[in-house]
C-alpha cells in the first residue's frame, strides 16, 4: 500500500424511517390479501352475494328490509370479514410458522408490524366500500350524503375493533383454532348478530345490541338512512375496540 492510498470503512446501511417501513409493510400485506383467493371470497365475493341475494328476496317478498337497510349492513359484514376473519387467520398462521417472531426482530418491530397490519386492513376495506357501495348504488341504494361522513367514521372504528379482536384470537390460540373460531363467529355475527339486519330493540334483541357486530351495523345504518351519528352504538363499538387492544396487548404471544 502506497502513502497515497487510504483505507475506507464501509458505511453501515440504516433502516428506512418508521413511517416508510410501516407503509411498505402495510401495502405488502394488502397486496397479498388481494391476491389470496380465499380471502377475496370471504371479504368481497360473499358479501356481494349477500347484497344481491337479500335485494332479490326483498323484491319478491317483504321478509327482509329494502336496499337502504341492507347495503350498510353488508358493508359492516365486509369490514368484519377483512378485519376480523381475514387478518385473524393470516396472523394466526404467521405466528405458527414463526413469521411474526422473525418480523418482530427486524427494524419494523412489533409496533410497526401491528400498524402495518392495520394499514393493510384499511386498504382492503376501502376497496370493499368502493366495490360493494357501487353495487348497492346500482341496485337503488340512496344513502344520505351527510351520513357518508359518519359511515366512514364507523368503518374506521369498526375496522380497529375487529382487527384488535382478530389479533387477540390469533395471538392466544393455535392457527387451526383461529381459523375455526373467526369463521364461525363471523357467520353468527353476520346472520344473527345485528350486522346485516337490524335487531329487535326489545327482549333478546336488546341484549344482542351490546355485540360489536350490532354496534357496527346500527351505526352504519343510522348514518346512511338518517344522516346522523348513533352515539350509543358508536360508544359500544369504541369500548370493544379499546378492550380488544388492551387484551391483545396483554395476552398476545408472538410465538
Amino acid at each position: 500500500m502506497t502513502a497515497n492510498q487510504t483505507t475506507t470503512t464501509p458505511t453501515p446501511s440504516r433502516p428506512a424511517p418508521p413511517i416508510t417501513r410501516v407503509l411498505a409493510h402495510g401495502l405488502y400485506e394488502a397486496r397479498n390479501t388481494l391476491r389470496n383467493g380465499e380471502q377475496l371470497l370471504v371479504s368481497l365475493i360473499l358479501p356481494l352475494l349477500v347484497l344481491v341475494g337479500l335485494h332479490r328476496v326483498h323484491a319478491a317478498t317483504d321478509i327482509v328490509p329494502d336496499i337502504n337497510t341492507i347495503a350498510p349492513g353488508v358493508l359492516a359484514l365486509a369490514v368484519m370479514a377483512s378485519a376480523f376473519t381475514g387478518q385473524g387467520i393470516a396472523t394466526g398462521f404467521e405466528r405458527q410458522y414463526g413469521v411474526l417472531a422473525y418480523l418482530a426482530t427486524t427494524p419494523l418491530g412489533p409496533v410497526g408490524l401491528i400498524l402495518g397490519k392495520a394499514l393493510a386492513v384499511l386498504c382492503v376495506v376501502l376497496i370493499q366500500v368502493l366495490v360493494l357501495g357501487g353495487a348497492a348504488l346500482g341496485l337503488g341504494w340512496t344513502p344520505d350524503p351527510l351520513g357518508l361522513i359518519w359511515l366512514l367514521v364507523a368503518v374506521v372504528l369498526g375496522a380497529a375493533a375487529f382487527t384488535a379482536l382478530g389479533l387477540l384470537i390469533a395471538g392466544t390460540v393455535r392457527a387451526e383454532a383461529t381459523l375455526a373460531l373467526t369463521n364461525i363467529a363471523w357467520v353468527l355475527m353476520g346472520a344473527g348478530g345485528g350486522a346485516v339486519l337490524p335487531l329487535n330493540h326489545e327482549g333478546t334483541g336488546a341484549l344482542l345490541l351490546a355485540l360489536p357486530s350490532a354496534a357496527l351495523g346500527e351505526t352504519m345504518r343510522t348514518a346512511t338512512t338518517q344522516g346522523s351519528l348513533a352515539l350509543v352504538p358508536l360508544l359500544i363499538l369504541a369500548g370493544w375496540a379499546l378492550a380488544g387492544v388492551l387484551a391483545a396487548r396483554r395476552w398476545f404471544r408472538w410465538t
